[in-house]
């Protein structure tokens, strides 16, 4: 009995991508996808709010590569070969429309991530990929012949080719099948994480979002700036997700706890504001600060801005005080928060670290190491912010093992 041309560990997004497009490349050939739990795709089915964020309209690779905070250089190699368009294109011809937000976010016109599940699974089904649940790899060993792959329950497969799609391990130790083939691993840490701020009053305003600011880590060249949002727990939102990804290693060395400054106004530095304030308190002399609000801020976010500057309920602008304008300008764009420990964001959660991209060629996705190994997804040294990037890595790197290893069994 022949062995599959490839076994595939992971049903996620770069699995089932690497699947599935070897599957369509070599008709005829087995090809298996194992996933050791009992969902598939389930990181497609909840990002985006259920919406699946698919990827992002970037104008090239260049440019693309920006927001991948580990492994640019390899990204880039990566994304000259299979680019968002063509991700988009694939997903199209398959019947899948996609749109793309204000903020360059794609998603399925369809707002629903069931629509990029089933056209994946369609295409499962068309091409007759095997798929075994409750399959975890916990040993792979290479011969003349291929791989043997040998799962937690004791099953054992052989196959020509094996690509490693199974995404990003929490902790060191769960890597260390994938350290007995030689690999090289750098350690995990999280990443896309959300900040606590325990003890502070502006906890109270929980649900309420500000469109665009400026989030600082004081003492570090680390700031980002976008939507951001006051929860129960402390910031979350676009600007501090992207933080997080961009310092991720700095803030596990840091231990969550930092300081962190708020622009709510990035548009304006302290002095540019002091003279606008100037400027206010002329143009809006007899209006009542609480009632005149010049930022469009949620009513309830400053009205707490004025209570914390010490002014008093019905104070006009005129009769603002120079302590109180200057605390008020203050907390506009410089506002502190000591943040102590961090909130794992749902659906988005991303590991940076994995299989070291000096081991792994980007133009195949094959092991500089190994004949007929692949690797796909999270489970290697990268990851993106957040707004589709991760997903991207994943389509392209599926797509580059299944063309790579295909070219492969053909020669």
């Amino acid at each position: 009995m022949s062995r599959p041309l490839l076994v595939v560990a992971g049903g996620g997004a770069a699995g089932f991508f690497c699947a599935v497009n070897a599957a369509r490349l070599h008709p005829g050939r087995e090809v298996v996808l194992l996933e050791k739990s009992h969902k598939l795709l389930s990181k497609v089915k909840v990002s985006g709010g259920g919406r699946c964020n698919l990827t992002h309209d970037c104008a090239n690779a260049n440019e693309m590569s920006q927001a991948y905070p580990r492994g640019r250089h390899f990204v880039k190699k990566v994304l000259h070969r299979f680019f968002a368009t063509d991700t988009v294109q694939w997903f199209t011809e398959r019947g899948v429309a996609i749109k793309t937000e204000a903020d360059g976010r794609m998603f399925p016109v369809s707002d629903s991530s069931a629509s990029i599940m089933e056209c994946l699974m369609q295409e499962a089904n068309r091409f007759g990929i095997k798929i075994m649940m409750n399959a975890e790899v916990v040993k792979a060993v290479t011969d003349e012949k291929g791989w043997t792959i040998r799962l937690k329950d004791n099953r054992v497969l052989e196959s020509e080719n094996f690509c490693i799609a199974c995404g990003g391990y929490p902790r060191s130790d769960m890597f260390q099948w994938l350290r007995e083939t030689g690999h090289t691993i750098v350690d995990p840490v999280p990443s896309l994480f959300t900040f606590n701020i325990p003890q502070h009053p502006l906890k109270e305003l929980m649900g309420i979002s500000i469109p665009h600011a400026r989030v600082k880590v004081a003492g570090t060249s680390l700031e980002e700036e976008g939507p951001l949002l006051i929860t129960h727990w402390g910031l979350s939102g676009p600007a501090v997700l992207r933080l997080s990804a961009r310092g991720a290693r700095e803030l596990h060395e840091m231990k969550y706890n930092c300081r962190i400054l708020v622009n709510w106004l990035p548009e304006y530095n302290e002095q540019s504001l002091q003279d606008a304030f100037r400027l206010y308190r002329i143009q809006e002399a007899k209006q009542v600060m609480q009632g005149r609000n010049p930022f469009d801020y949620p009513k309830r976010f400053w009205d707490q801005l004025l209570q914390m500057a010490g002014v008093k309920e019905g104070t006009r602008w005129a009769d603002l005080t120079a302590v109180s304008q200057n605390k008020l300008v203050k907390s506009i764009c410089a506002f502190e928060f000591a943040v102590n420990g961090k909130t794992t964001f749902k659906e988005e959660f991303v590991t940076a670290g994995g299989i070291d991209l000096a081991e792994v060629d980007p133009q195949t996705m094959m092991s500089k190491k190994h004949k007929g190994l692949f690797f796909a997804g999270e489970i290697l040294d990268v990851d993106g912010i957040t707004g589709g990037y991760n997903f991207q890595f994943a389509w392209s790197s599926g797509w580059i093992a299944a063309n790579s290893l295909v070219s492969q069994a053909a020669g």
